[in-house]
């Protein structure tokens, strides 16, 4: 990819979120920076946007409605190896972090995020993003933090089924429906 210090006017990133209000602002941010957007909304929609258009990133929330950001790392991936890839939730987990790195997505964020830390996970090099992982891995979870880490494990291995779900963890259904309601604990 080319580095964000050279000419910014040559990069495409491509915005995928459901989030109308959102992906319209963050279009527009990254517009004032000079960077070129392409907006989809769905997932059939960036696949179109990415087999038309030559990109450089792609910025993708995670879960969108009746879609995963997910089912489009491969395919961008495919379509644009040397693309840098965001995975960019309001959902996080170390469940669907390790599967979206596996996929192929260069770096997973959180939201709310700005444009500064989104730019800033697009652009960053290699070794430092090796080394702030290797940092975040020594930090100790609350026990909170790692009960959603848990419910999000156990989720993921029922592909998002929330009765199966709950039964493996032996809690009621509601229980686990305002559980994953909440934002996730801090560390």
């Amino acid at each position: 990819m080319r580095n964000q210090t050279n000419s910014s006017s040559e990069v495409t990133l491509l915005i995928v979120d459901d989030n109308a209000v959102f992906n319209d602002r963050l279009c527009r941010s990254l517009q004032r920076k000079e960077i070129k957007t392409l907006s989809a909304n769905n997932i059939d929609d960036a696949l179109r946007q990415a087999s038309a258009n030559n990109i450089d990133g792609a910025i993708i929330d995670l879960k969108m409605e009746r879609e995963s950001g997910l089912s489009l790392i491969p395919h961008i991936r495919k379509e644009h190896p040397e693309c840098r890839i965001i995975m960019l939730t309001g959902y996080a987990s170390i469940a669907t972090a390790v599967e979206a790195i596996k996929l192929g997505a260069n770096n997973y964020l959180t939201k709310p995020a700005n444009t500064d830390e989104i730019l800033a996970a697009m652009f960053e090099d290699e070794a430092h993003s090796e080394n702030t992982a290797d940092t975040q891995s020594t930090q100790i979870m609350s026990v909170n933090r790692l009960e959603w880490e848990h419910i999000q494990k156990v989720l993921a291995e029922n592909q998002g089924n929330i009765s199966a779900t709950a039964r493996t963890l032996g809690m009621h259904r509601r229980t686990l429906q305002r559980k994953l309601q909440k934002h996730p604990a801090k560390q």
